[in-house]
């Protein structure tokens, strides 16, 4: 039976606050913000014609920023309108040097096709002001706090490193890890999306959450080949990208890592104080082939052993062989581990890539 709004005991609370939100809402629409811009303007320019020199043409500056920020194009091409027709009347009236008022036009110009831009770029994003700012920052961390990984039971430790390319803080590279409720498991999964940087930034974005989603829900064997399928279905045209999963009892020790088109990861055995790398369990890279297989390889760590994940970015340098970033890298870690240092930190601030590439590593240590 259908049910009117407020006939039954929590409707006129939902009704209250649709109202409430609603009202507010209107407060917010840029059909009101626009006359306000309009009107300041306005106001501005009666200033400027009839005492330049207490009220600056400077002052149009700020408001045409603002309307770049708040108004989608289709109403900002009325404010600029105004603004151009304010700044045409008060070229007469400029206490100014003809040189100088000519640079005051060149400058509105400038700043009248930047606020375009602006306003083009949020209209395309679909937010006002900064909150699609607010939005990517908050994106951006969940994708950091998905990264950090969780306090592990006593015996093990764990260290994550994510350094992006050129300071940016959105990475291609990003790390996933997942501790079982009863804390006897820790999954991880370390991604490389193709591209770098802010680029590879959006594919990061949203395939982290998909594959945070995935961790810890499916069988450890399953997890590549969903990821490999999820990644199929996107379509997108970079869509590829390289990931290598660790599955870690913290009971036994016992361990299984799988590889799609990533570097293989590295072993610390404590008795030999030697890293060595794990060649097999090594499949395709993501998003290209269908219904394929991702052959694990298992393992056991004892006392004082440790794995170590990494992205091409810690290895790879120009003019440099692989296998020569690889030794540089081993050669890190085995000194980190020496002296009780970060070794995915380390690792991922010695890379000879620099600037020039994401980095991303994380180790996981029987203590």
């Amino acid at each position: 039976m259908s049910r009117t709004p407020g006939t039954d005991d929590g409707a006129p609370d939902e009704l209250h606050r649709y109202v409430f939100t609603n009202r507010f809402a209107v407060l917010d629409d840029s059909r009101y913000i626009m006359p306000a811009l309009i009107a300041v303007v306005v106001l501005l320019g009666v200033g400027v014609t009839q005492v330049p020199d207490i009220v600056p043409i400077s002052l149009v500056f700020p408001f045409l920023v603002v309307s770049g920020l708040l108004l989608e194009p289709r109403r900002l091409t009325v404010v600029l309108a105004v603004v151009a027709v304010v700044v045409a009347v008060w070229v007469p009236h400029s206490l100014l040097a003809p040189l100088r008022v000519v640079g005051v036009l060149v400058a509105v110009v400038a700043v009248m096709g930047l606020v375009v831009v602006i306003s083009r770029s949020r209209a395309r994003v679909g937010t006002r002001g900064l909150s699609g700012d607010r939005m990517f920052a908050e994106l951006r961390d969940r994708i950091s706090s998905g990264g950090r990984v969780p306090a592990l039971p006593a015996g093990w430790s764990a260290t994550s490193c994510i350094l992006s390319a050129h300071g940016d803080r959105f990475s291609g590279d990003f790390v996933i890890a997942h501790l079982h409720p009863s804390g006897t498991r820790l999954e991880v999964a370390l991604v490389d999306v193709s591209g770098k940087g802010t680029g590879a930034g959006t594919r990061s974005l949203l395939l982290s959450g998909a594959l945070g989603g995935l961790l810890g829900a499916v069988p450890s064997e399953d997890f590549l080949r969903a990821a490999n399928e999820y990644l199929l279905r996107q379509g997108w045209e970079e869509g590829f990208a390289t990931a290598v999963h660790l599955d870690v009892d913290l009971c036994t020790g016992s361990y299984s890592t799988a590889s799609a088109g990533h570097p293989a990861p590295a072993r610390y055995t404590s008795g030999r104080a030697r890293w060595t790398v794990l060649d097999a369990g090594r499949g395709p890279i993501l998003g290209i082939v269908p219904d394929v297989e991702f052959p694990r390889q298992q393992g056991s760590l004892g006392r004082g052993d440790a794995l170590l994940v990494y992205s091409d970015g810690v290895i790879e340098a120009r003019d440099r062989d692989l296998t020569d970033g690889i030794d540089r890298m081993l050669g890190v870690a085995a000194m980190s581990v020496l002296r009780e240092g970060d070794v995915a930190r380390d690792v991922c601030e010695s890379a000879r890539s620099g600037e020039d590439d994401d980095r991303a590593a994380l180790a996981v240590r029987r203590v």
